[in-house]
């Protein structure tokens, strides 16, 4: 069974993927053309000795995609042979007053924008993230998903923010809504002082709010309640079959 942080990365992302596949207690996600790691991974259950290892890999590697798979906790599960290549951490949102007293120009300004904006704001999350060049096929990826997201009685509506400073853009946020609270997984932002605006805007759209930050070294903003670490890595060669 997959842990309740891995249930949520999975119910924020899940909307948003291509194929969706189950596998021994795994669940994988798969997106092509995108970078967002939770959109092309294998959650893995604590326990991986039900899961066909080798088969996943496979498999990953069969759609021309390295094999991604994600765990949490600190440890390495008993069995899986992985090179880590991210870890972040998942929890509420405690948050802090954003600072009144910026300079003129430095305050961070953010507004929730509509789909027609998804270029923009697929451009300010990937400038955020370094890699501006994946832009354009996240909006092209997210434009079906947030449409059928909006539609009449659907559950789990997304919205879109934007963070600006002076005009000019210094992240953005994907929110969903989650019956009283939401979930923030997909965000980025220029500098600490945006990532706090974004979140806390995210914040007030609902009464919680559950979001993923880098991990530890990497955010040098307010600490996340009950956070637990997420890992990413790539399975090995010679990965055993069942683990």
């Amino acid at each position: 069974m997959l842990s309740p942080v891995l249930a949520d990365l999975i119910g924020f992302h899940a909307p948003l993927s291509v194929v969706q596949r189950e596998q021994g207690g795994a669940v994988t996600l798969l997106t092509p053309g995108v970078n967002v790691l939770a959109l092309n991974a294998t959650f893995l259950p604590g326990d991986v000795t039900g899961v066909d290892l080798r088969d996943v890999q496979d498999w990953h590697e069969g759609q021309g995609l390295p094999p991604l798979v994600a765990w949490a906790g600190s440890e390495v599960p008993a069995g899986l042979k992985v090179k880590e290549v991210a870890r972040v951490r998942v929890g509420r949102w405690s948050g802090r007053p954003d600072p009144l007293d910026a300079p003129a120009g430095k305050q961070v300004m953010v507004e929730q924008v509509g789909r027609l904006n998804l270029s923009a704001w697929a451009g300010a999350l990937c400038a955020a993230h370094g890699t501006p060049g994946w832009a354009a096929g996240l909006a092209r990826q997210l434009a079906g998903p947030l449409e059928v997201a909006a539609g009449p009685g659907s559950a789990g509506a997304f919205a879109l923010l934007m963070a600006y400073r002076d005009g000019q853009p210094v992240g953005s946020l994907l929110w969903q809504a989650r019956g009283a609270g939401g979930a923030a997984h997909l965000w980025g932002a220029a500098d600490t002082g945006a990532g706090v605006a974004l979140l806390n805007a995210a914040a007030g759209l609902g009464a919680d709010l559950t979001v993923t930050l880098p991990g530890a070294g990497e955010w040098d903003g307010p600490p996340l309640a009950g956070a637990t670490s997420v890992q990413y890595g790539l399975l090995t060669p010679g990965t055993d079959a069942q683990g």
